[in-house]
């Protein structure tokens, strides 16, 4: 669906700001992401590769540390989630990865309500909203292993 609404587009737009510090040397794929609190502050990150691969972090699991960082993991109501090629030469519609759905998942048994997930290219395009059940069906979190969210005041 392409947004008309004012504060899904500056979401995005804070996405794709984020996604221009990406550090991807090695993907040359560049990700942004932007998540909003429930104040309508935004918190912002981007992915930050390493020549080992596996220690790269995600841009939704930066914003997601920033805001954990700040006490606000709970305040999470929605993310942006923007990517393409760093030359430009290409921007499809990008979803979180697994391991951020994980990530995403336990923000949202925190938050206690649902997170929107917003999902496009680097470069406008159609906006594609998800929601973390679909993405991530029979999600496993603290409350399967009987831990109660701890919510931060």
């Amino acid at each position: 669906m392409t947004s008309r609404d004012p504060d899904i587009d500056l979401l995005m737009a804070a996405a794709r700001a984020a996604m221009a510090h990406a550090h991807a040397p090695y993907s040359r794929f560049a990700v942004g992401a932007a998540l909003r609190l429930t104040d309508g502050s935004i918190v912002t990150g981007c992915n930050f590769e390493n020549a080992s691969y596996g220690l790269s972090l995600c841009a939704e699991t930066v914003a997601l540390a920033n805001a954990n960082t700040q006490g606000r993991l709970a305040d999470v109501r929605a993310i942006a989630v923007v990517g393409g090629a760093l030359d430009g030469s290409e921007s499809a519609t990008v979803t979180p990865c697994g391991r951020c759905r994980q990530i995403l998942q336990e923000a949202e048994q925190m938050a206690g309500r649902p997170i929107a997930i917003y999902c496009a290219g680097a470069v406008g395009g159609a906006i594609i909203e998800h929601d973390l059940a679909t993405l991530l069906p029979h999600a496993f979190g603290p409350s399967d292993l009987g831990i109660p969210p701890i919510r931060k005041s």
